[in-house]
């Protein structure tokens, strides 16, 4: 591995066109001086709402067009941000943006009150005078539904106006993370160096070199290690924050509130646990055949990632990534792989590592287009995110294009499945390529990993975050001694007898950035569920299940998630998708097992 480059040394073809939001730093701060005239206009339709359905019409077209520039105005300021996390410049664009949207918050805080007020009768009323007012039936039915959980205008500003304060701990965590820890080079078994950092720690641990792996493995946790202190401290912060917002709003729990945000039942949540927890000695027989394969004598963590079958490894480099997702992502139509190719050409995507760089990957939106986020390195890892994260990037675009400014979001729920469903027909297409055994062999490796790191492991996060918020409910303290036991005991739990729990694995819980998103990682797991359900549908039965799934893309947040995916052809709120998906990890290990028999 390279030491990643400074930013200013990157190609420019392989940075993303933020110029495309706005053209420079300056046109950025003239549009956010212009939306520093929202709260003014916010305020002029207070205690109006109910007078006229023009007025109330004006309220949410103007919802609209605040929703539209704020996105905008964040969006320019977190892709400069996370393209550099040391620039202060950035930083600061990014807090002025978030101090805007406190203020537009608190100046609309009395907005849900006023249409609960407006009785039903007068309502209809408004609607039949009106009929421009229909497109925002299903956004005022959804505000009056939550009667029971939207406080007094007074409350609301309050609320309101502690958002950059429960913003807190996730932005000290990123910018601790991201910006402050470095970790020592690791050495592998020649002695040589290696850097250790966020985006490249993913390439190490997929090493053929033991002894880089687990160097590798001991910097990382080294550091986090010094700082677990620091680290549980603020995800209790966290999870403070988070009790007290379901409280002020009078939900049992901060779980029911999350999901209630998303319109998930919460039986989804605690179903996935369950059915996955029931299928723990799947993922223990996964463990035990790596153990076996790998012939080591102790397992361990850093063991995990690295492919079975080594001399199928190749790096790949990024022009040649870019084809075979077009050529994996066929079975869904010209229509999206011409929007792929649009995405890939015009600079949608951030590709390299730099110094600085925020870790990961991810897709964001704009008006202008969908960005993507990317650390490539090469590897066939590499390879899926970048399928993965313009999935994200092709829902957005689709519903963007289909939906009107109120129905244009919608919600992580319905967004992982865009994103691993390419996931699952990127994998049915490079299997359906392959003729050499060892190459199978790779393959079938690489997709039970998928299942590992993303319908158990994301389950086992979702686990350890509905725990951590149960004990914060009951009082119990989030020690780095509690946090570490517990983490060590799921581990355990999930992985089984083959493997060894050992410290550092105990702190991984310190490294995902995901426990600040309020009960995000459960719908990884979901959405891979459901992605793999989807997949089997469009390879059997082509153009109509294509149609179903195209559709399902475009209707943003148009219904709730469950009736958009049971659209497409899957039923999330059933255990059913997950226990066909766990079926289909057994029957990958089946395979493993004979072609390593075979090939010895």
């Amino acid at each position: 591995m390279n030491a990643p480059k400074e930013r200013k040394e990157l190609d420019p073809a392989y940075t993303w066109a933020t110029e495309d939001i706005f053209p420079s730093d300056e046109a950025w701060q003239e549009a956010l001086n212009a939306a520093k005239s929202y709260p003014q206009r916010q305020k002029a339709l207070e205690g109006h709402l109910a007078d006229s359905p023009k007025a109330l019409l004006d309220d949410l077209r103007l919802g609209d067009e605040i929703s539209l520039a704020c996105q905008d105005l964040f969006s320019y300021a977190c892709r400069k941000r996370d393209q550099d996390t040391r620039v202060a410049k950035y930083q600061d664009m990014y807090a002025q943006a978030m101090g805007l949207m406190v203020e537009i918050d608190r100046a609309g805080a009395w907005e849900d009150n006023e249409i609960l007020s407006i009785p039903e009768n007068t309502l209809e009323d408004f609607y039949a005078r009106e009929p421009a007012l229909t497109l925002y039936r299903r956004k005022l039915d959804r505000i009056r539904s939550r009667r029971e959980h939207i406080l007094s205008p007074a409350e609301e500003s309050l609320l309101a106006g502690a958002r950059a304060v429960t913003e807190g701990p996730g932005d000290i965590y990123a910018t601790l993370n991201n910006a402050d820890l470095r970790f020592p080079d690791a050495t592998d078994s020649q002695g040589a160096s290696h850097p250790v950092t966020h985006g490249g720690f993913t390439s190490l641990m997929n090493s053929q070199d033991r002894a880089l792996r687990k160097s590798a493995y001991e910097s990382l946790y080294g550091v986090y290690g010094q700082f677990r202190n620091t680290c549980a401290a603020v995800l209790s912060a966290q999870m403070k924050q988070l009790l007290f917002s379901a409280q002020a709003r009078r939900y049992p729990s901060p779980l029911a509130a999350a999901l209630d945000r998303t319109e998930v039942p919460e039986a989804v949540y605690r179903n996935l646990i369950s059915t996955v927890r029931a299928n723990l000695p799947t993922l223990h027989r996964y463990t035990a055949l790596r153990k076996k394969l790998l012939g080591v004598d102790e397992l361990h963590f850093y063991d995990i990632y690295t492919p079975i079958v080594a001399d199928a490894d190749r790096t790949v480099p990024y022009e040649q990534a870019q084809q075979i997702v077009l050529e994996g992502l066929a079975p869904l139509g010209e229509e999206y792989q011409a929007m792929l190719r649009e995405g890939f050409q015009n600079r949608w995507i951030d590709v390299y590592e730099n110094v600085g760089k925020r870790s990961g990957g991810y897709s964001s939106s704009s008006t202008a287009h969908p960005f993507v986020l990317l650390n490539y390195h090469g590897t066939l890892n590499d390879v899926f995110t970048l399928a993965h994260e313009m999935g994200h990037s092709l829902h957005t675009y689709l519903s963007q294009a289909h939906q009107p400014a109120a129905y244009q979001p919608y919600v992580i729920f319905v967004a992982e499945v865009a994103s691993t469903c390419n996931e699952a027909l990127l994998m049915e297409h490079l299997l359906s390529k392959t003729t050499g055994r060892r190459e199978r062999a790779y393959l079938i490796n690489y997709f039970l990993e998928q299942f590992r790191s993303t319908l158990y492991r994301q389950t086992m996060f979702a686990e350890f975050e509905l725990t951590v918020s149960e004990m914060t409910q009951r009082g119990e303290g989030l020690t780095a001694d509690a946090l570490c036991a517990l983490y060590r005991k799921l581990n355990e739990d999930y992985y089984g007898p083959d493997i060894v729990a050992d410290d550092q694995i105990a702190l991984e819980w310190a490294r995902v950035p995901h426990f600040y998103y309020n009960f995000y990682v459960y719908q990884y797991a979901t959405g891979y569920a459901a992605a793999i359900a989807l997949s089997q549908r469009i390879l059997k039965e082509g153009e109509p299940a294509v149609r179903d799934y195209l559709n399902f893309l475009s209707g943003g947040s148009s219904a709730d998630p469950i009736t958009l995916l049971r659209g497409a052809g899957v039923d999330m709120a059933s255990p059913q998708p997950i226990e066909q998906a766990l079926a289909l990890f057994g029957s990958l290990i089946d395979e493993m097992e004979q072609l390593m028999e075979d090939e010895a």
